[in-house]
């Protein structure tokens, strides 16, 4: 026992001491203090010549990066996502133990053949010239320096590398179930994000993207009779055609060896998709903001629908940039190819069949804001990205529906304030003791349905309840402070918090403590009420774990209504009223007590009802108990 006593504060004595080293500027550990988000930057030029026949492409790559960081830098990283469509492959395994499997994977990347399993093989790297040593493990490429990239420097990196797209199983690869060639998603070795928190070298198991912001120049050689959409500008439109060219020009295609050369640029994202398919037709729309939208799809599939969402999507960037921020590029294309739904900068591919293509373009197309221009780490905040672009599209969609069906925006009433977006999923989730804490890692979640319902419902449910509590109007303004304050510098979840409470003058961290790294619900009751001459007692009751400021309506049998309501004393203030009904403030609600007691100035005799948060926007698992009602068994007699 004397040994391992002495043993431990030696231990910890050696700690200390390496702990102090650092912080004086001696170890690995010290970096300089800097007080503002600072990004990476980055340039690709590339280009690949496509045989369609091997389903194999061979690359070369210059890549210039400036290291704005405060650190040197004595190792980067790059994904190798084809990597990860081989038998043994993380994503594999994962694929294969999991208790409730991807059903687009399953054994899929298991049983695929040579000719149809993935791979990135790089065949020379340079730093400046000079060859460097690398190992690729799994889908990371680790590359080490000899010589450390300083603050503030800017390198080059010249690579050659082929690829075998595999056959379409998660988002990348040939001949989906639509018969599209080719969803060319992850396709190049792409350099891993170093942030504030260090390098973000995950290797492909299953989600979510983290990248650099930078500018694309990219050259695409295929087949003449292939078409080509997605991210970037079209630079050759007029040794293309394919419908690229503007009515009245005239198309002279440059084609040498059967092939033409796509020549694409894109500024200031942080990934570059393309589809390509020798049946795809194209269309294209200028929304009155001078927006070009492109539609991409085979021939003669669902045309009707194709049509249809063209109007639609018109609708959607109108709402959006005027909701959510502007939308800074010129282009976004719709495009069918992959394996569902998915996002990439200034682009979309989904599959093309289903009945309607407006519910997954809205949803897809918000993660432009969410995942492309706020950029923050999917892999880490994935509720972020998911849960937020499905609020936006619950948002959106009612716009769509009202405006198409020439309907008016409705009054606003108690009962329909703001909406309980990913509300229902999120309940059930919570109920079914599957649920993880939102600070999960994306691919770390013990089942695929719990980060679903997480990340798209727990998500959601994140920002239509913070509607609760700051109030309607105020999380309208805090979505576009959120969006300037922080596009293109990958928010994380203070940040977009804070955005809030600049806007709302609120105290807010309690919300992501709970809400975020905590599975504690929210269970509110109405426990007693009791009249007393003239005036009628109220007693609520907090039963779940997470605290809340309480919206409380009565209803008088002669149909009037009053809203009294109860901030929580951390919140240091209130939200506003959000309807014009009387309003009545009570003192605040300190967290620590299980139960409040109000008084109401009416007889209990002219009481139809009493109900905590008719709108429906706090996420209470059990609403049951959320109402008194005259001829309910909580009536006192």
């Amino acid at each position: 026992m004397t040994k391992k006593i002495g043993s431990y504060f030696l231990s910890m004595a050696l700690l200390m001491f390496s702990l102090q080293a650092c912080s004086q500027g001696n170890g690995p550990a010290a970096t300089k203090p800097d007080n503002e988000r600072w990004q990476q930057a980055i340039e690709y030029k590339m280009e690949i010549d496509m045989d369609v026949k091997t389903n194999r492409f061979q690359g070369v790559q210059n890549v210039k990066y400036t290291n704005n960081s405060p650190d040197a830098l004595d190792q980067v990283f790059y994904h190798l996502y084809f990597n990860a469509f081989q038998p043994g492959s993380m994503m594999d395994v994962r694929s294969r133990t999991i208790a409730d499997p991807d059903r687009r994977v399953r054994d899929r990347i298991f049983n695929l053949k040579e000719d149809e399993i993935g791979y990135q093989k790089i065949k020379s790297l340079k730093l400046n010239g000079k060859p460097v040593k690398y190992e690729v493990v799994g889908t990371v490429l680790e590359v080490q320096l000899d010589q450390p990239i300083a603050p503030g420097s800017t390198v080059d990196f010249d690579m050659e590398f082929e690829a075998q797209v595999p056959v379409q199983i998660r988002r990348t690869g040939r001949d989906n179930a639509e018969g599209v060639r080719y969803s060319m998603a992850q396709w190049f070795p792409k350099m891993a994000e170093y942030d504030y928190q260090g390098w973000h070298a995950d290797e492909y198991i299953g989600r979510e993207f983290y990248g650099v912001w930078g500018n694309f120049d990219v050259k695409i050689k295929i087949d003449k009779d292939y078409l080509i959409g997605g991210t970037g500008y079209l630079q050759n439109p007029l040794e293309i055609g394919h419908g690229y060219e503007n009515e009245g020009e005239t198309v002279n295609q440059k084609v040498e060896n059967g092939k033409l050369t796509w020549h694409f640029v894109a500024p200031n994202v942080h990934d570059f998709m393309w589809a390509a398919d020798p049946d795809y037709t194209h269309k294209k729309l200028t929304t009155k903001d001078g927006l070009e939208l492109h539609f991409i799809h085979k021939k003669g599939q669902n045309e009707e629908n194709w049509n249809k969402v063209m109007p639609q999507t018109e609708m959607l960037f109108e709402y959006a940039s005027k909701h959510f921020g502007k939308y800074p590029y010129k282009q976004f294309s719709v495009i069918q190819g992959g394996d569902g739904g998915m996002e990439y900068p200034m682009s979309t591919l989904i599959t093309g069949s289903r009945g309607s293509l407006i519910g997954v373009t809205v949803h897809e197309a918000m993660h432009d804001w969410y995942h492309g221009i706020l950029g923050s780490n999917e892999a880490l905040h994935p509720w972020m990205d998911e849960g937020f672009a499905s609020y936006a599209s619950t948002r959106i969609m009612d716009y769509i529906n009202r405006k198409t069906k020439g309907e008016s925006e409705p009054e606003v009433t108690l009962e329909n304030l703001g909406n309980n977006s990913g509300q229902r999923s999120y309940v059930g989730l919570s109920k079914s003791g599957r649920e993880e804490p939102l600070s999960t890692h994306s691919d770390h979640y013990n089942l695929n349905g719990a980060y679903s319902s997480s990340a798209y419902g727990k998500g959601a449910a994140w920002m239509s309840q913070l509607g609760y509590v700051i109030g309607e109007k105020n999380l309208d303004k805090g979505l576009l402070t959120y969006f300037e304050d922080w596009k293109f510098k990958h928010p994380n979840p203070n940040d977009v918090l804070r955005s809030f409470e600049k806007v709302s003058g609120l105290e807010l961290d309690w919300y992501n403590e709970y809400f975020v790294y905590t599975t504690k619900s929210i269970d509110y009751g109405v426990k007693e009420v009791k009249g007393e001459g003239n005036k009628t007692n109220v007693t609520l009751e907090r039963v779940g774990m997470m605290p809340m400021p309480m919206d409380v309506v009565v209803t008088y049998k002669d149909g009037t209504k009053e809203v009294h309501y109860m901030a929580l004393r951390m919140m240091r203030g209130e939200k506003p009223a959000e309807t014009q009904d009387k309003r009545i403030v009570h003192p605040d609600w300190a967290w620590v007590s299980p139960t409040y007691d109000f008084t109401i100035d009416r007889p209990m005799a002219d009481i139809a009802s009493i109900e905590i948060d008719p709108s429906g926007r706090m996420a209470d698992v059990e609403r049951g108990n959320n109402k008194w009602e005259v001829n309910s068994l909580k009536t006192n007699k």
